[in-house]
């Protein structure tokens, strides 16, 4: 048992509490209390804002070694996944475990407490499959438990290299036979305690449409989340039209995988009608603002996709940077940019999709609270720092939000375990080394 007090916390309001003390037992939280002026005896005293651990529901590790060799290129999202195919046909059990671990490690020093990973590396060079055929997607799960976080593992279904063309190249260690194929190698979700699991579509483009209600009746039989990557290029979405004559939205719809369960990553180039589909069948929407921009994608509707029902959620995606803070705020950036008015997503808002909306995702409900009964996950960030210096109590939520960086997260606690203390990983003692070894194996 270990009991916290937070110099300020955010319980889940428009504002900050004062002298919360936390008390923790068996990895979940048991009591809050909030007003209490001096730590209790014993207390760890974390100084700073403190927040539930943040969810980032949408990453693709092995991405992390792309970072700055692919800005410098000029081109668009195609000429990008180039240089991603080149890293993905490298990767082996061994090195995937190594990268992910690392990358893992990197997202718990910016606060956050669980992932969920799109995994569609699943096989051999060629396409033929390991002895072990969950091997990859146990590598990330071993690489999530040395981290110190939880994942979900989203076993993603991708079976055509575009609308009627076969995988070829690299693309083939991603695919299986057809749906059913996938599904058996998925098999039934293992329990494992810091590890869940969940079914993904790739895209329209990846998965024929008489496969997609397959994956969508492997999610809703495990009663497992369901993600798909949605609408993130025009070109997309002409050729699903060309194709089938409805839009990826409408094509997921007729087919099933839309619904409370269900997640639709990016969403950035939507009609009025695919935001009322997603909206009223209560599907959540994961925004990625770094890895959209980074790849030029475009801005896609938050605010309309909110107002029509749709929970949001943040992911780092291709971990063009690794920092949940500034996905927070470009949401709320790209919305300015975009209608030319302040405003659209308040601090508690943003905090929201970073925290309970990531977690609910990820299939982890019960978590991104500070109450009692939700997992003991705390992130404290310094409001000592140059960029939150100066912030009245009144507004700790805006300066964590709207001004802090990875960089100022302090403290970490995943499941009643400290993993980050003083803004240093106490269990992966060098995470810059173990980055630079991981990604010089695969490039």
């Amino acid at each position: 048992m270990t009991t916290y007090h937070a110099d300020h916390a955010w319980l889940g309001g428009e504002r900050a509490e004062a002298g919360v003390v936390v008390e923790t037992g068996s990895g979940v939280i048991t009591a809050v209390r909030a007003g209490v002026a001096a730590p209790p005896p014993g207390a760890v005293h974390l100084r700073g804002l403190t927040v539930p651990g943040l969810a980032n529901a949408h990453s693709h590790a092995f991405h992390r070694a792309l970072r700055a060799r692919t800005q410098r290129e000029r081109g668009t999202f195609w000429t990008w996944r180039r240089q991603m195919y080149d890293v993905a046909a490298r990767l082996t059990p061994d090195t995937y475990h190594a990268l992910a671990r690392a990358a893992y490690a990197e997202m718990a020093l910016a606060g956050v407490t669980c992932v969920g990973e799109f995994h569609y590396l699943h096989h051999d060079t060629g396409g033929r499959r390991y002895a072990e055929p969950r091997v990859m997607g146990e590598a990330l799960v071993a690489a999530a438990a040395e981290a110190g976080i939880r994942i979900t593992v989203l076993d993603t279904c991708y079976l055509r290299g575009g609308f009627g063309m076969p995988l070829s190249g690299p693309q083939l260690r991603f695919g299986d036979r057809d749906a059913a194929a996938w599904a058996e190698r998925a098999g039934p979700p293992p329990a494992t305690g810091h590890a869940r699991y969940g079914a993904a579509i790739h895209s329209v483009r990846a998965v024929p449409p008489e496969e997609i209600a397959v994956v969508a009746g492997w999610a809703g039989e495990h009663g497992a989340p369901l993600h798909f990557h949605l609408s993130e290029q025009p070109a997309e979405n002409e050729a699903c039209l060309s194709a089938y004559g409805r839009t990826p939205a409408g094509l997921l719809a007729e087919h099933g995988a839309l619904g409370p369960a269900a997640t639709a990553v990016h969403a950035t180039h939507l009609t009025g009608a695919d935001i009322a589909l997603l909206g009223r069948s209560g599907t959540a929407v994961c925004l990625c603002p770094t890895t959209e921009r980074d790849l030029a994608d475009g801005i896609g509707p938050a605010g309309e996709l909110a107002a029509a029902g749709s929970p949001l959620c943040l992911g780092s995606d291709s971990h063009a940077v690794v920092d949940l803070w500034e996905e927070a705020r470009g949401v709320e950036m790209h919305e300015r940019l975009a209608g030319r008015r302040r405003g659209h997503f308040d601090a508690a808002a943003l905090l929201r999709a970073a925290t309970s909306a990531g977690h609910a995702a990820l299939g982890w409900p019960e978590a991104g609270r500070i109450e009692p009964g939700a997992p003991a996950d705390l992130v404290t960030v310094a409001l000592d720092t140059v960029r939150a210096a100066g912030a009245p109590d009144g507004a700790l939520l805006e300066a964590a939000v709207f001004a802090a960086v990875a960089a100022d997260v302090r403290e970490v606690v995943a499941g009643g375990r400290r993993i980050v203390s003083g803004g240093r990983h106490l269990l992966v003692p060098d995470v810059p080394a173990a980055l630079g070894a991981a990604i010089a194996a695969v490039t």
